[in-house]
């Protein structure tokens, strides 16, 4: 369990191999000269400076890769002029060539440029997606402390079919965690009617039944209206959790999702696996009873809830070995939940060697009070495996 450090090794090895590319272009004209000083002038070092440009063209700015194709030119005309073979065809027919491939170099530079405009464009706009959709929670609620993280599987996908919500109502802190059964457009639908209907009867329904029950017609409704929520969008899994003010308990009702785990302030881990399994939203017609119902667990002071999609449960290593939340965490203290979610983040990455293939959603809550260690304690060595 030692690997639920922050360790910034594989950043490091990529920051090097970036600097190690953005020299290539400096590297090729040098290594041009070099070659053509040390054979014959019949041989040239004209493949080199004319590669330069074309590698400046994508890493570099538009000022600097026309540097690179000028720097290539001036090299071949001086060592023409060193050689005394400037008068041949065969040296106007090199500079062409590097003049002509200088020019190539800075339209391909002012294509891939506008690509990344507007790439940097799409990031922007689905970050403020993702914002409006999954807003980030407060840090305090009703004195809980509060926080979520979307961990996308795909480098820059901001948005997908997992979800979190976290909400101050009458009837105590309301909480949901859940996971659209589904890809692309019409999974980001149904995290939006979830959430939406969510954060409407979070504030009416007076029993978790009733909530999920609003949840379950909401996804009903409007896959019937609009007809692109299809049955297995229409599928989530969800689990809904309420904290009742000023008790040291909480209630929860899964349905169809991984279970949460309830960390004590001593390095205890409780999985908190529902006594009757019951259906995922959207399904619960299928069984007569498939709506469960909700279960009340201990919720001392100093313990933390967490709450998480499969993308965490069911990441698996090069050797197919599935990520197992409970043990890893089994045996840690964090300071709260922010630095337990960073930790759990960096655990599961080095866990996968980065190639995740789900998107993860995390919610913790912290239940402040007395006994809560400021410090992690020391894993006993059952506990290390080495990750």
């Amino acid at each position: 369990m030692a690997g639920l450090g922050r360790q910034d090794g594989d950043g490091g090895a990529d920051g090097t191999a970036r600097r190690v590319v953005r020299t290539m272009p400096v590297l090729l004209i040098l290594l041009g000269l070099v070659f053509d000083l040390a054979t014959p002038p019949s041989f040239t070092g004209s493949p080199f400076f004319t590669a330069a440009p074309l590698i400046a063209a994508p890493l570099y700015a538009f000022r600097a890769t026309a540097l690179t194709g000028i720097a290539s030119s001036l090299t071949v005309v001086g060592l023409h002029l060193h050689n005394g073979t400037s008068a041949k065809v065969e040296a106007l027919t090199e500079l062409v060539t590097v003049v002509t491939v200088s020019a190539l170099a800075l339209l391909i530079n002012r294509v891939v440029r506008r690509s990344g405009e507007r790439l940097a464009s799409a990031r922007g706009i689905a970050e403020a997606a993702q914002r409006a959709v999954l807003p980030t929670p407060a840090e305090r609620i009703a004195g809980l402390r509060v926080h979520a993280r979307y961990e996308a599987a795909q480098a820059d996908a901001f948005i997908g079919g997992d979800l979190y919500a976290v909400q101050d109502t009458p009837y105590g802190v309301r909480l949901a965690v859940g996971d659209v059964r589904g890809k692309g457009l019409g999974a980001v639908e149904a995290v939006a009617v979830v959430l939406g209907a969510f954060r409407e009867a979070a504030e009416t329904e007076p029993t978790l039944e009733g909530l999920a029950q609003r949840l379950e017609r909401a996804l009903v409704r409007e896959g019937a209206r609009r007809g692109s929520l299809d049955a297995v969008e229409g599928f989530t899994t969800c689990v809904l959790g309420e904290v009742p003010p000023g008790a040291e308990r909480l209630r929860l009702l899964n349905r169809g999702h991984p279970e949460p785990l309830l960390l004590h302030a001593d390095g205890r881990v409780a999985v908190l696996a529902p006594a009757e399994p019951a259906l995922p939203l959207g399904l619960g017609e299928l069984a007569a009873d498939g709506a469960g119902r909700p279960e009340e667990r201990p919720f001392p002071a100093g313990s933390t809830l967490l709450l998480y999609t499969d993308g965490l449960s069911e990441a698996r290593n090069g050797s197919g070995a599935f990520y197992d939340p409970a043990a890893r965490l089994r045996g840690r203290v964090f300071a709260g939940p922010e630095e337990l979610l960073g930790a759990l983040s960096d655990d599961v990455r080095r866990h996968t060697g980065g190639a995740a293939t789900d998107d993860m959603a995390l919610l913790a809550v912290g239940r402040a009070g007395e006994g809560r260690p400021g410090r992690r304690r020391t894993v006993p060595a059952a506990h290390h495996d080495g990750l």
